[in-house]
């Protein structure tokens, strides 16, 4: 009972620390892969089979039993995206004079906080930390396409208790309640004619929310040096509280997807082992969020948030090779199949289908310390048209179209500190089991 008090006063503690730890990191892009910088060397390969180590429990909550005894770990990550959009013909001639885009990519960095505590040679409670979602986009102030976006701002914030338990050698199930905050703002030229000069006014939506969802998932390892493991990630339901050019109050319902995320994990000779990831993410669920005026209870000067995306898919390999007892070498490639085609695609986020490159590594420097690092590359897999004429969900009749190149990519980079608290050398008491 003593241990049990103590860990889970230290559980407490450690959610405290960590949610202060994360500050007021702003989150880079719609949704947030980079949630471990073990995984992020791989590209993500086999996290849902615990490929990550215990940043592996924020895609699948089963993965903490992989990890004995009491650890903490803190993950690093630096996003710098390049996005410059420039129009062409075809493109609104009032509009085409005021120039590019520029990079409208913003730098940002997001720590990620895990903890785990292991109760029982079968029970594990654990706490995640982090950004799942996140988009953050700033045009220059003065461009074509600034009737349609300027300052453009998704940012979450997510707490996640988790428990595990091992069922027996080769399975175990976990699951976890999603905490989330959901901040949202979409800013564009406003002002009428005043719209199409370099002067125009900013105006726009913002709004916030706090929505509950939850995380399954399990692990089975078949045979020696075969993991499995597949974790449900809830969608979350928003009711957005806002308002509309700093006047206007404004409700707007939004449900973030659900993903799933399946893993394999294949050792194949004592030191080197090959990781498969496919995950799936239902942005079609998002439709076109309608936005209320408050006061009246109808539809607002703006009347949906224009989206309509596909689902998103997700396919990666890795391989991590164990290259000397304390260094680790990790690299992988993933394809990614974006949920934004040109049927809807708007300067707010021009995304594309996309092609990671990856490489990491990890150093074990104590027996309680080590440190991981990895790196991605992501550039799109094909030509990025932007085309907002009439068909586009974000096209204005009164503004026109708006036709233009996009390039982008991405550099990652992505740290980690992992401690164990306890001492590896002592075993974890097993269950107490009373006989009446």
């Amino acid at each position: 009972m003593n241990r049990l008090n103590h860990c889970l006063a230290s559980t407490a503690v450690y959610l405290v620390v960590s949610i202060s730890a994360y500050g007021e990191a702003q989150a880079g892009a719609f949704a947030l892969r980079e949630q471990s910088a073990t995984g992020q060397g791989l590209s993500f390969a086999g996290v849902a089979a615990g490929s990550g180590g215990l940043s592996s429990i924020f895609w699948n909550p089963a993965t903490i039993t992989m990890k004995p005894g009491w650890w903490s770990e803190l993950h690093v990550t630096a996003i710098a995206p390049r996005v410059e959009i420039t129009p062409t013909f075809g493109t609104n001639p009032f509009l085409l004079p005021l120039g590019s885009s520029g990079d409208a990519g913003l730098d940002t960095v997001v720590p990620t906080s895990y903890g785990s505590i292991q109760l029982t040679d079968r029970l594990w409670i654990g706490l995640y930390t982090g950004a799942p979602f996140g988009l953050a986009t700033k045009p220059g102030p003065v461009w074509s396409g600034q009737p349609y976006a300027r300052t453009t701002s998704v940012t979450s914030y997510e707490a996640e208790p988790t428990i595990g338990y091992k069922v027996n050698d080769w399975l175990s199930i976990g699951a976890g309640v999603r905490v989330q905050y959901l901040d949202v703002r979409y800013k564009s030229a406003t002002g009428g004619v005043a719209a199409f000069t370099p002067w125009a006014p900013t105006g726009g939506l913002q709004g916030d929310s706090v929505g509950i969802g939850y995380s399954v998932g399990a692990t089975l390892t078949p045979f020696a040096g075969t993991e499995l493991g597949i974790g449900f990630r809830s969608a979350i339901h928003h009711d957005i509280d806002g308002e509309l050019n700093h006047l206007l109050p404004i409700k707007a319902n939004i449900v973030l997807p659900e993903t799933v995320t399946f893993g394999i994990r294949q050792q194949i000779t004592g030191a080197l082992t090959l990781n498969g990831t496919v995950e799936w993410t239902n942005w079609s669920r998002l439709g076109f969020p309608r936005v209320h005026n408050a006061l009246t209870g109808g539809l607002s000067p703006v009347p949906a948030l224009p989206l309509g995306y596909d689902d998103g898919w997700f396919f990666s390999v890795g391989a991590e090779y164990r290259f000397t007892p304390a260094l680790t070498l990790r690299a992988g490639v993933a394809y990614e199949i974006s949920p934004i085609d040109e049927r809807v695609r708007s300067p707010r986020l021009a995304d594309n289908d996309r092609i990671w490159l990856s490489l990491g590594a990890g150093y074990q420097w104590t027996e309680n310390l080590s440190f991981d690092v990895g790196y991605s590359y992501i550039f799109a897999a094909n030509e990025t048209k932007l085309r907002v004429v009439p068909g586009n969900p974000s096209y204005n009749p009164l503004v026109g179209p708006l036709v233009a190149d996009v390039k982008s990519d991405t550099h990652i980079v992505s740290l980690a500190l992992k401690y164990r608290w306890d001492n590896p050398q002592v075993a974890v008491p097993a269950a107490v089991v009373t006989r009446y």
